[in-house]
């Protein structure tokens, strides 16, 4: 069976992806980016271990949102499909999924620590610390462990899509970030700050003992981004809007 998805959709899923070596995220093939058509269904990802450079649009895979199945393309998809796939179903807000291995954010998750709030560059995307799961169990790991691996995100965040929407990214426990957004590429977006303030508070911290600024202050930098008293950036092609 082969599903018709939007040629938009698949031209954004192709750049997101081509766009994760261009901004430093992955090395080799380490990352994937998928969006999903809700309407139709299925969402789009990266074939499993196609070189970047070598990627092209008709490479995309197309997946069945209710069971995985592979309804388009002739490459396997990435091996963290069903991940995505967990993540769609447990948050109706999300659009796009994206998985890298960004250094700085695999760093906190190795550690088995969650990135926390230290300034207003954070705070600017994420509301609240960006969480690290605890490790999969052996029993997760042996069985469905991609899945697994979704699922331990979304207990973190109590199944709650509102939660997600304001933290829009996790870290899984000695393995890596998981971003999301309305979009594909606002997955990528937030892969990006991730992996930013990952960096930023690697650097604060290394200078000594640290504190979160005042609560007033964080809360003022995200509600001006987001929520229905937003004003940060503008409409309009060639501009900048809240991410």
């Amino acid at each position: 069976m082969t599903v018709t998805v939007r040629d938009r959709l698949r031209q954004e899923v192709l750049d997101a992806n081509l766009a994760i070596p261009q901004v430093g995220l992955a090395t080799l093939t380490w990352g994937n980016v998928s969006g999903v058509d809700r309407e139709a269904g299925v969402f789009v990802i990266k074939p499993s271990g196609v070189p970047y450079e070598n990627l092209t649009i008709d490479d995309l895979v197309t997946v069945r949102l209710a069971d995985g199945a592979v309804v388009d393309g002739d490459l396997r998809p990435s091996t963290d499909t069903e991940t995505h796939r967990c993540l769609y179903l447990a948050f109706p807000s999300v659009g796009g999924v994206t998985h890298t291995h960004s250094t700085h954010a695999v760093a906190f998750a190795q550690a088995r620590r969650e990135i926390p709030v230290l300034g207003t560059t954070h705070a600017d995307t994420f509301n609240g610390p960006i969480p690290c799961t605890p490790d999969l169990t052996p029993e997760q790991c042996a069985k469905d462990y991609e899945y697994n691996t979704g699922q331990v995100i979304v207990d973190l965040l109590n199944g709650d899509d509102t939660r997600a929407a304001e933290v829009p990214g996790a870290l899984v426990a000695g393995h890596g970030p998981f971003t999301w957004g309305r979009t594909a590429r606002k997955s990528l977006e937030h892969a990006i700050i991730c992996e930013a303030v990952a960096d930023i508070a690697l650097h604060t911290m290394a200078l000594g003992p640290t504190a979160p600024p005042p609560r007033h202050l964080l809360d003022r930098h995200y509600t001006r981004k987001h929520g229905p008293d937003a004003y940060y950036g503008n409409a309009g092609p060639g501009v900048t809007t809240a991410v």
